[in-house]
């Protein structure tokens, strides 16, 4: 077994509000990852005090502390204990219930010796390479669902931030847990994953560069910090021709690789 991590700022300026951890359990053949993607609120508009790297550091520690130590629970309790402990950690300074309450997307696999399991939670993607080459992407579309004018609207996303009908984040609710999309596939049919947060599957997303089986065969070619180097010469090409641009040139982005 072996991991890969890489993850780049959306601008120095900035800091990066990505979160990834790769655990391995020499001992059990086993291991987990953890990536989040902090989603950004309008400068001092989220009620908290501390900031997204914060909520994403502590949220982050706690997932990767429990998908080590509590075998015994789901990946969904994981991300519900998770949420309850980081919220309870600043429910006393800040505003919890403000609908841009720091919050963030989760990718997140487990394995042992017999299964894989896994848990995505908004817009970041987990790939999952089988023995023969074929890839299947797991995927929360929710939130790709509602329009771009609606997303291009603060006040319109807020209505359906964390709303049925709408998409889900971790932010301050456990109960978010139970919305994400989540299984478990034999260990034997899967040689190899990777978790990438949206400002990495722009290559496939935005830019159209290939598909989900296309984009792996690049991770496992030149790594993740090979994905990521490709997104940004995109990104660069794109503001020169004026290209598929969205709402910022350049996002925050991480990809890690595990090979079971």
């Amino acid at each position: 077994m072996r991991t890969e991590v890489a993850t780049l700022p959306g601008s120095p300026e900035r800091p990066n509000e990505d979160w990834a951890a790769a655990i391995l359990s020499t001992s059990a053949g086993g291991g987990s990852i953890v990536v989040l993607d902090g989603v950004t609120p309008p400068a001092g508009d989220d009620g908290c005090v501390h900031g997204v790297p914060w909520f994403t550091a502590h949220l982050g520690g706690a997932l990767t502390e429990l998908s080590a130590s509590r075998q015994d629970m789901t990946l969904s309790g994981i991300l519900a204990l998770a949420i309850r402990r980081t919220a309870d950690a600043h429910r006393d300074s800040c505003d919890l219930s403000h609908v841009r309450t720091p919050q963030a997307t989760v990718v997140m696999a487990r394995w042992d010796a017999t299964s894989v399991e896994h848990l995505v939670l908004s817009d970041s993607a987990l790939l999952l390479e089988a023995p023969d080459g074929s890839v299947r992407a797991v995927l929360d579309d929710r939130l790709d669902r509602i329009s771009d004018e609606i997303r291009r609207s603060l006040e319109a996303t807020d209505r359906l931030r964390n709303q049925e009908g709408g998409f889900f984040t971790a932010a301050a609710d456990p109960g978010v847990a139970r919305r994400a999309v989540t299984g478990t596939t034999p260990r034997s049919a899967v040689r190899a994953l990777a978790a990438l947060t949206d400002g990495a599957t722009r290559w496939v997303e935005l830019f159209e560069e290939g598909g989900w089986a296309d984009c792996f065969a690049l991770i496992g070619k030149e790594g993740p910090h090979g994905l990521l180097a490709r997104v940004r010469a995109l990104e660069a090409a794109n503001e020169e021709t004026g290209g598929p641009r969205r709402w910022k040139l350049h996002d925050d982005a991480t990809a890690v690789y595990a090979l079971l």
